[in-house]
């Protein structure tokens, strides 16, 4: 067995698990959902901010990190049994997947509760900026990919997803 201690705090790891055992059933699937959420919901949270205002953003950008997460959840759990690949009980995978996936939807439509949508928009264009990093710094921490290579990646989808929202946004 792979020592877990060395990449991950104790308390987090359960004892029967090596390293790759908690990477497959934890790590990678809530990767999935904090990408999926926060890249994905971006274009229709900003085409509804720069479309209708803050107000319909944070209705259309809740209503889509919610449905992601279901969705992507009840995805995950249903495509794998994790028998054979060894990913772990699919029920668990399927609620680490949903619950990070309706996360990253969730955090950047909050600052559409702000009425002002110049304000909201500035508030929301920073917490993108942190959520990218922070995928970007899990990709780094647990997957070892170069801090550098991650930003650009994560960075470079985010900035495709949320320039379809800003064109159909300002269109529409």
């Amino acid at each position: 067995m792979t020592d877990t201690s060395r990449s991950f705090p104790r308390f987090l790891v359960p004892r029967h698990l090596t390293h790759d055992e908690f990477l497959l059933r934890y790590v990678q699937p809530g990767l999935v959902g904090l990408i999926d959420g926060t890249v994905s919901t971006l274009a229709p949270v900003f085409a509804a901010a720069f479309f209708s205002g803050a107000h319909a953003a944070f209705i259309v950008g809740l209503a889509t990190a919610l449905g992601a997460g279901v969705s992507m959840g009840w995805s995950e759990a249903l495509s794998d049994t994790g028998q054979i690949t060894g990913r772990g009980p699919a029920i668990i995978r399927g609620m680490v997947t949903g619950l990070a996936t309706a996360l990253g939807g969730t955090f950047h439509t909050l600052p559409f509760l702000i009425p002002n949508l110049h304000l909201s928009l500035i508030v929301a264009f920073s917490v993108v900026a942190v959520e990218l990093f922070v995928i970007a710094w899990i990709r780094y921490r647990f997957l070892h990919v170069p801090m550098r290579n991650s930003l650009l990646v994560v960075t470079l989808g985010g900035a495709i997803v949320l320039a379809i929202g800003l064109l159909l946004g300002a269109t529409g």
